[in-house]
């Protein structure tokens, strides 16, 4: 049997990731000790915090062949872009695993439903690279680049926002909020693999070069994109999101309403309530409530700073944005300004706002 594993996008990103700093203080993947020990303890086997397991998985039969070499050769569209110096081949335990991690065991999660169609037998070891690992997007940035930024800009706190959508008003808001009380915000959707109907990683970057272009004071707001795939974890996504962020430079992660969740699964803030049990994560996180629009105040505010009153709240709500662009009708000014709107109709006239 060839000395090689052929590797998907998703895993691909995984590496690329590892190589470049995003995931440490992972050097490679996960071997048992370390998984069992992120899935019940939410930490490495080192004590560091990580909440979502980063692995390989293989067939089994190749595994056992595998995991006796000294080095494997990782192949990504017919070039090795990596090698993986294997230590442990081991079994993950789905029945017992993923309700831990994503809370659910629910098929229709589309993050627990990605994990279960995978091989259950992974390949953990550390891995080096074959070359220098190129960048998936001209809006990537890596960490050393991100942090050489921060100080060329005298950054001292930057806070780091995770996005999957276009801008509408309510992220308008957070984001407004991070840069009257620091130094600077550094936009950073996630542009890997997500379900369908969601927003392209196209859509994302004109609507984000709009709002940069047009309204954000020059020089206090950098965009980056993180390219890995979306796990739909809820709580501990949001942590593993903050962690991600600390490596990129940043002092300070908004943490939102039901960060990272999908449907119904997570509570409204139950992402709060896991970030505030880590006292190791080496980032500030700011809790963030969900914003909505109030027609008493006229404008964009939250529980935190408006009576609630049902009649008077507008919630900002993603499903109907994405059914108004998809009509090619630019969704009410309380929700999306209209340049930000109009870009993404354009898009969908074309076929290329939402992933199909």
């Amino acid at each position: 049997m060839n000395k090689f594993i052929n590797v998907d996008n998703d895993t691909f990103l995984d590496i690329r990731n590892i190589l470049n700093g995003v995931f440490s203080p992972l050097k490679g993947f996960l071997g048992a000790k370390d998984y069992h020990s992120v899935v019940k303890k939410m930490h490495l086997t080192s004590g560091s915090p990580w909440t979502i397991p980063i692995t390989l998985d293989v067939p089994k039969e190749q595994g056992k062949i595998l995991v006796k070499e000294k080095r494997v050769a990782l192949r990504y569209e017919d070039k090795i872009i990596a090698y993986l110096l294997p230590e442990d081949l081991f079994e993950v335990h789905y029945s017992q695993d993923i309700s831990r991690i994503y809370g659910t065991k629910d098929g229709k999660h589309p993050g627990v439903n990605k994990e279960i169609n995978r091989n259950p037998f992974r390949l953990g070891g550390e891995i080096i690279p074959a070359d220098k690992i190129i960048t998936a997007s001209d809006h990537e940035l890596t960490p050393k680049e991100t942090i050489a930024i921060f100080k060329k800009l005298g950054f001292k706190t930057i806070v780091g926002f995770q996005t999957r959508n276009p801008i509408h008003r309510a992220h308008e808001y957070l984001q407004r909020v991070a840069l009257e009380l620091h130094d600077g915000l550094f936009i950073q959707p996630l542009l890997g693999w997500k379900k369908r109907g969601d927003f392209t990683p196209k859509a994302i970057i004109k609507s984000y070069e709009v709002m940069i272009n047009k309204y954000y004071p020059k020089n206090r707001v950098v965009f980056g994109a993180l390219t890995t795939a979306m796990r739909y974890a809820g709580p501990r996504e949001a942590v593993f999101h903050a962690l991600i962020r600390k490596n990129y430079g940043c002092t300070h992660f908004i943490v939102g309403r039901d960060h990272a969740g999908v449907g119904n699964y997570y509570g409204k803030y139950e992402a709060h309530n896991l970030c505030k049990s880590f006292n190791d994560l080496g980032i500030e996180i700011l809790y963030m409530h969900g914003p909505y629009y109030s027609k008493k105040f006229g404008e964009i505010v939250t529980e935190q700073t408006c009576r609630a009153e049902a009649a008077d709240s507008v919630d900002i709500s993603g499903t109907l944005i994405r059914e108004m662009i998809q009509k090619g009708k630019c969704p009410p000014k309380e929700y999306m300004r209209a340049d930000v709107a109009k870009v993404l109709i354009e898009l969908e006239k074309k076929g290329e706002a939402f992933i199909l």
